[in-house]
């Protein structure tokens, strides 16, 4: 077990009518001007818009707003919406949605206080010297973005991620109810990306974090229960709650204690979606179907493992190698169970960019971390997934 540091402060409030504490919550940041970022007008359908606005005018706040965001956020939106926030003297960011919602208004807070372009902090790295607090109602159960300290966003060509302990949010709301009218594919999207949000932090090369090993196939078991659930009835308040929490437990980086995580897999997709478009929860169900595959031939201990404790598959009848064989057939038959797409060809993708999102993705040498991909490593997966 390698030595770590955990810290994560945001505050978690979960529940049925949880959204009705946000005025004190507000009123506790001494909020003056508040810029609400969200994706479309089911959050007045929902009744979020309502109480955001009630507790502005209560507590009077100064309210602007954009629900503009789409998935696979860009920075082209954010440049706007600075420019909107500086303009309005904005102290505090508030995303309603999912991680698209989130990750935008995380690279607002960080680009108001700033003079330069927003996209300096996920190209160049430049650590900022303010971060405005931020503040989440969660709407979906995926990229766990309401409680971890990074952001994606995509510039057109590419898709960069930032890291930051200060804008993990100050508090996210968690109503599972707000989740409960999503349909099946967005629904199992987001369970896709928790699955794998767990697996990259299972797929690790330290054999003895015993704890961690266990708290992550726990959760993978208790993820695969839920979504079997939501088959029988996409409308399980319970078993959405369930998911919920597990999106934020999935990736608010305490399952990464005592190991480094690997991470390659989402190096692939973010290639994927930056270069078509694609929803980074079904991408990734494509990616790491391959990549188990690649991953069982190449270094089979972590995914026999696996395939053990959560799939079953007895070490007794099968050899290491067979048992992660196992494991790949199982991850791919239970993405095809909720209905995403596993293959590149199934998403209308071929072969001729293979080159290009290698050449983009490793240009700083290879990814991943139990298994590094370089070059050609990487478009070997690419090439299982086809």
């Amino acid at each position: 077990m390698i030595g770590f540091e955990y810290y994560n402060p945001a505050k978690i409030v979960f529940g049925e009518d949880s959204e009705k504490k946000l005025r004190g919550l507000l009123e506790a940041y001494e909020v003056k001007s508040l810029l609400l970022v969200y994706s479309g007008d089911f959050i007045k359908d929902l009744g979020i818009y309502q109480v955001v606005s009630d507790a502005a005018k209560a507590l009077g706040i100064k309210f602007s707003e954009n629900g503009e965001v789409v998935p696979n956020p860009s920075i082209d939106l954010v440049r706007k919406l600075v420019e909107q926030g500086k303009k309005d003297g904005v102290d505090f960011v508030l995303a309603v949605g999912g991680g698209s919602a989130i990750d935008t208004a995380k690279a607002v807070a960080i680009s108001i206080p700033y003079d330069g372009d927003p996209w300096d902090f996920f190209e160049k790295g430049v650590v900022p010297e303010e971060v405005l607090p931020i503040g989440v109602i969660a709407t979906t159960a995926s990229s766990g973005s309401e409680t971890s300290n990074c952001a994606i966003l995509s510039s057109g060509e590419w898709k960069l991620g930032f890291e930051d302990d200060r804008i993990i949010p100050k508090f996210a709301i968690m109503n599972p109810k707000f989740t409960a009218g999503l349909p099946a594919y967005p629904t199992f999207v987001g369970v896709a990306d928790v699955l794998t949000h767990l697996l990259e932090r299972y797929f690790s090369d330290e054999k003895n974090s015993d704890t961690t090993d266990y708290l992550i196939e726990g959760a993978i078991r208790a993820l695969l229960v839920n979504a079997d659930k939501l088959l029988i009835d996409l409308k399980d308040v319970n078993a959405r709650g369930e998911i919920q929490w597990l999106a934020s437990v999935a990736h608010n980086n305490f399952l990464d204690a005592g190991r480094r995580a690997d991470w390659g897999s989402h190096r692939i997709e973010h290639e994927l979606s930056a270069q078509y478009n694609i929803v980074h929860g079904e991408g990734m169900a494509v990616v790491f179907s391959a990549w188990a595959k690649y991953i069982a031939e190449k270094k089979p201990w972590r995914a026999a493992l696996l395939a053990s404790r959560v799939f079953g598959v007895d070490s007794y009848n099968y050899s290491e190698k067979e048992r992660a064989y196992k494991f790949a057939y199982e991850l791919k038959s239970f993405f095809g169970r909720i209905g995403l797409k596993t293959t590149l060809t199934e998403l209308g993708i071929g072969k001729e960019d293979f080159d290009v999102m290698a050449d983009r993705a490793t240009r700083n040498g290879p990814v991943g971390h139990y298994y590094p991909l370089d070059k050609e490593e990487f478009k070997a997966v690419l090439e299982l997934a086809v």
